[in-house]
């Protein structure tokens, strides 16, 4: 961590917890501050945590005018409350005004996975690309999209959300209400869950990629199946916004089959006799969250 002052003030709101960090103008971090959500104390309580970890950073950048916040979920273009948040007790709520009058700042919001795209593109894996797609694999599947340097949500807010577009009608159900979407797939309890189904043992999913690396027959057929549906599902999205470059997020993105067969089968699915697009692990790790956050507030 850099010693010095920053400008910009970034914060990761997330289920378990609080991240915040300060940039200075060139992207050197120059403080961060960590705290637990306790989302089971609910909205008020969260909305404190928040402006008090604010409070905290602005000693260390005192000319901060603006607060970037990343949060799972997305503001509503129809009546700017948060939707979509697994921290269930934020959706409905006008969250962007409440910390705009709490912290005493301009807030910035936007959904995590388009503050991990922004970070990737500014100083991370997808520097130089002019449009960028995020992808997000873990407990959950999002994905964000950056187009020269700058987030693209669209006019309901929902540009990116590949994890809920259906690729088998006769699916898993999924929380959204619909059947078949890729994050009943390609998310880390889907992996564990097809293991099981398989008559696996209960296990996560780096360890069902571990064994079928190491030669285990039944983990072997289960990653086959997740890696052909990997390729189907970014395929689609290459095919719809042909990007420069994938950054792959979250905690599958350190599954070594994602970058070698993942990306054969993305190339056997998409619209074309090649494939131009990278597909890369990402540069940042678990820090692009607040970092994208606080390139919101330059923006």
């Amino acid at each position: 961590m850099a010693a010095g002052v920053g400008s910009l003030v970034g914060i990761d709101l997330g289920g378990t917890k609080i991240e915040g960090v300060v940039l200075a103008a060139d992207g050197t971090e120059v403080a961060r501050r960590r705290v637990p959500t306790e989302r089971e104390r609910g909205y008020e309580h969260i909305v404190d945590r928040v402006a008090a970890i604010v409070a905290e950073l602005r000693a260390d950048a005192p000319a901060c005018r603006r607060v970037g916040i990343g949060t799972p979920g997305a503001v509503s273009a129809r009546d700017g409350t948060l939707k979509n948040s697994n921290t269930v007790c934020l959706n409905g709520r006008r969250i962007r005004d409440d910390l705009a009058r709490a912290i005493g700042l301009e807030v910035a919001i936007e959904n995590d996975a388009n503050c991990f795209a922004l970070a990737e593109v500014r100083a991370g894996a997808a520097q130089g690309a002019r449009l960028a797609f995020g992808v997000i694999l873990g407990t959950g599947v999002g994905g964000g999209i950056v187009v020269d340097g700058r987030v693209w949500t669209g006019p309901q807010h929902v540009a990116g959300e590949w994890g809920h577009h259906r690729i088998a009608d006769d699916g898993p159900a999924c929380y959204c209400g619909q059947r078949g979407c890729v994050e009943t797939f390609l998310s880390g309890p889907a992996l564990e869950r097809a293991y099981a189904a398989a008559d696996g043992d209960a296990c996560d999913a780096a360890t069902v990629a571990a064994r079928a690396t190491g030669g285990e027959a039944r983990a072997g057929a289960v990653l086959d199946r997740y890696l052909d549906r990997f390729g189907r599902a970014l395929a689609n999205v290459v095919n719809i916004l042909d990007p420069d470059v994938i950054v792959l997020g979250g905690g599958l993105s350190q599954l070594e089959p994602l970058y070698t067969r993942g990306v054969d089968a993305v190339r056997r699915y998409v619209f074309n006799d090649e494939l131009r697009t990278r597909i890369v692990r990402n540069a940042l790790g678990d820090a692009a969250g607040v970092i994208g956050a606080a390139w919101l507030a330059a923006d």
